[in-house]
Order: structure tokens, then C-alpha cells, then sequence
């Protein structure tokens, strides 16, 4: 892979260890919405793309990281129905479930406001894929972000609705399973004490110290929502706005071993540039730790894990060309105080 095609990061930027394209070319124009999983052979990610978001070439594409290089893409699932009409694929999220086996979840429809949810299974690490299967009629699936699997084996997938109305209303839910995928409950966070309910979707789930969640997510309020939740998933409390701005654009996030609560989004009320990671020791006070963007263009839909040895893997789409790549050492960020929500200047 040529490294010479990489967007440059700051060489004095604490923490940051490694930067890179997941490809250099493609045979698609557009790619977003990427998703990434540790495999018991390396890394694994995956996007839409195609013509342009929501044209009907757009498919799921994948690639696999071994020995430090990122394989070629491949299309691991497109909308092609039964009677040879094609629609849009959207947001695939990679999960791996308790018994090991890895989820390919995903979105077919002409919108967001009218698809629906499907899913692929591999039981060798993301090689030999099942035949696609629709989800249950209701369940769209996690929606963007990955998925949190509690120390009793549930799973609860970070999810949420887009009305066909225009505008659309936005709602946060979350999908839960106790028996491995095979039935799924759900559950929406009620409105508040003014019975005001806040446009969100695209949740992303962090887990507390005594089995609390919290739950953050994208807004048309210029600022990021969160959400607790006490019982495991099944209820949660009405939205509120936190101290974070969002540019109405997807964010995730992901506890660390160490308890920290990392997360990654664009600091701004508009545009989806810079794009940023924040440490927090409470998910309700935010320090600044990394730019990982800050030319023009956009910079958005992050996807972020950590892996079992310790490093954080983000990926992001780059100018809605390409999907990169970075590694962030986390034991080495150096997070600095954000006053009033101002990301400092250095």
C-alpha cells in the first residue's frame, strides 16, 4: 500500500501511532460508513460503497488486515431482491457473537426511512459468509455502532428509527438478545419531563462500573445526546444534551479496559472537519486527547474498537473517497481539560 497517499497526521500528536488507507483504489467512486472487529487472525472492516450513497450499485465491501497490509476489497453483500431489483445497502456493523460466530449486520431499502434490516454469519473468522437473512419484521439491527455484550452473554445493539414523515422524526432504540441473536426484545428511552422528545439516532453504548450503560449518539441539536440505562438495557432514561457539539453527524465510542471511556466525533456545530477524540472518566466530563482531521472536507461515521492488545483501532471515511485507518496507543494520549466544551488550542 502506498503510504505516500495518506492524509497527514500531526507527528507531535500524543498518542497516534500509525495512519494508513484500508485502499488506495477501488472499483467504486464513494465510500462511507465504515465498521471494524478483531478477529482471531487480525482485523476486519467493512463499508458501503458505490456510485454514490444511496444509489442502487451500492453494496457492503470488505477487507481483511494481516501482517500489517489491508487485503482487496471485496463485496460481501448487495440489495438484489428476488425479482433482480436492486436497492441501496447502507451501515454494516461487524460484531462477534458469544459462541464466536461473527455478525455481518447491515441495511437494504431506497432510504433510511423505509429500509430494513439483514444480516450475514461466519463462523471462520469473516472468510466463508451464510446466505443473507432478513431480520425479523421491527428489528432493524445495530444501526451504525457496534453492539455491547454484558458479562451474562446479552447483547444490546445500539439501533434506532427514522420516520417516512418529512421531516423525519428520529428515535433512539435498542435491540436485545439474551439467547445469542436468536430472539431480540426492544427498547426506546421515554420522553422527558416536558414530554419533549429530542431527533437522535445512531447510539453508541459505553459500559459503567455496577453494570450501568450509558448510550451517545447524533442530534439535530448540534449537540451529542446521552442516555442511562441501571437494568442491563431494558429501560432508559429520557435524552439529554451533553457538553459535546455534534454537526448532525454519526459519532461512536467504546469503554477501555482501563475503565476510560473513549470517543470519537467531529468537534463542531457544522461540517464534518476536524474530526476528534475525547477521554472521559465519568462519560459525563469530557478532556480533549487527538485531532485526527482538521483540513477541509469531511471527516465523519467513525468507527472505533480496542483490541485485546491494548490498542484502539478507529476508522473513518475520508472525503466520502476512501476509508482510513488509524491506530491510537491509548496508555499515551495526554487528554487536556475542555472548558465551557471549547476544544483547547495547543
Amino acid at each position: 500500500m502506498s503510504r505516500s497517499a495518506v492524509s497527514r497526521l500531526s507527528v507531535e500528536q500524543s498518542g497516534v501511532i500509525e495512519a494508513e488507507f484500508v485502499f488506495d483504489t477501488a472499483p467504486f467512486a464513494s465510500a462511507h460508513a465504515s465498521t471494524i472487529v478483531e478477529a482471531d487472525d487480525g482485523l476486519l472492516a467493512a463499508w458501503f460503497g458505490g456510485t454514490r450513497e444511496g444509489a442502487p450499485d451500492v453494496g457492503i465491501w470488505l477487507s481483511r488486515r494481516e501482517g500489517g497490509r489491508w487485503s482487496t476489497p471485496v463485496e460481501a453483500a448487495n440489495g438484489i431482491q428476488s425479482d433482480r431489483t436492486r436497492y441501496a445497502c447502507w451501515n454494516p456493523v461487524l460484531f462477534e457473537m458469544p459462541d464466536k460466530k461473527l455478525w455481518l449486520f447491515y441495511k437494504v431499502g431506497p432510504s433510511p426511512r423505509t429500509w430494513w434490516g439483514m444480516a450475514r454469519t461466519s463462523a471462520d473468522g469473516g472468510t466463508i459468509w451464510s446466505s443473507p437473512h432478513r431480520l425479523s419484521d421491527g428489528l432493524l439491527g445495530p444501526v451504525k455502532n457496534k453492539p455491547v455484550r454484558l458479562p451474562d452473554g446479552t447483547i444490546v445493539a445500539p439501533s434506532s428509527i427514522e420516520s417516512e414523515e418529512r421531516p423525519s422524526r428520529w428515535r433512539v432504540r435498542f435491540e436485545r438478545t439474551t439467547d445469542g441473536g436468536v430472539t431480540w426484545t426492544t427498547a426506546s428511552p421515554p420522553a422527558g419531563p416536558d414530554r419533549t422528545l429530542i431527533d437522535a439516532i445512531q447510539p453508541a453504548i459505553l459500559s459503567h462500573s455496577g453494570g450501568r450503560l450509558q448510550a451517545l449518539g447524533r442530534t439535530r441539536s448540534s449537540r451529542v445526546f446521552g442516555t442511562w440505562s441501571d437494568d442491563g438495557g431494558r429501560t432508559w432514561t429520557p435524552l439529554e444534551l451533553t457538553m459535546l457539539p455534534n454537526p448532525n453527524a454519526g459519532i461512536d465510542a467504546v469503554t477501555l479496559a482501563d475503565g476510560r471511556h473513549l470517543i470519537v466525533y467531529n468537534h463542531a456545530a457544522r461540517g464534518r472537519s476536524p474530526l476528534n477524540v475525547a477521554l472521559s472518566d465519568d462519560g459525563r466530563t469530557w478532556e480533549a486527547a487527538a485531532v485526527l482531521e482538521s483540513e477541509p472536507g469531511e471527516y465523519s461515521y467513525p468507527a472505533v474498537i480496542q483490541r485485546a492488545n491494548g490498542l484502539v483501532d478507529i476508522t473513518y471515511t475520508w472525503k466520502r473517497r476512501r476509508i482510513k485507518h488509524v491506530v491510537i496507543d491509548p496508555a499515551k494520549l495526554k487528554p487536556v481539560p475542555m472548558r465551557e466544551g471549547r476544544w483547547p488550542a495547543r
